[in-house]
C-alpha cells in the first residue's frame, strides 16, 4: 500500500519541509467532512517511508486533533532509536509543519 502519488505542481517552496537533509514536500487541504488530508514526498527513501508514516496518521483526523498530536509518540514508538539524530530531528520538523499547515486551515 504506497503513498499516494504527489502532485508535481504541490512540490512547491512553501510546502517544503525545512531542517531535513533531504528534499521533504508536505501539502495539506481541509476536507468536505471538516478533516485534514495530507500528501507528501521525498527524494530519499528512508525520509519518504517517514513522511508517509505521518500522513497515514494524520490525514482524516481534524486540525483540532493534529495540533494536540504530542512528539513523545517517537519516542515511545521506539522509532527514535532507529533514526540518526539528524533524521529524528527532521522527522520532528515534518511533525511540526504538518500541525503548522492544520492549525492555518483551521483558522482559514
Amino acid at each position: 500500500n504506497k503513498l499516494e502519488p504527489m502532485e508535481a505542481e504541490l512540490k512547491t517552496e512553501e510546502n517544503t519541509v525545512k531542517g531535513c537533509q533531504s528534499t521533504v514536500f508536505v501539502h495539506a487541504e481541509l476536507q468536505e467532512d471538516g478533516t485534514v488530508k495530507y500528501w507528501g514526498d521525498s527524494d530519499s527513501q528512508l525520509t519518504k517511508g517517514l513522511v508517509a508514516l505521518l500522513v497515514r496518521g494524520l490525514s482524516g483526523e481534524t486540525p483540532e486533533s493534529i495540533i494536540k498530536v504530542s512528539p513523545e509518540f517517537i519516542k515511545a514508538s521506539g522509532l527514535a532509536v532507529s533514526l540518526t539524530p539528524s533524521r529524528n530531528n527532521g522527522f520532528i520538523n515534518m511533525l511540526n509543519m504538518m500541525k503548522n499547515k492544520a492549525n492555518a486551515l483551521k483558522s482559514s
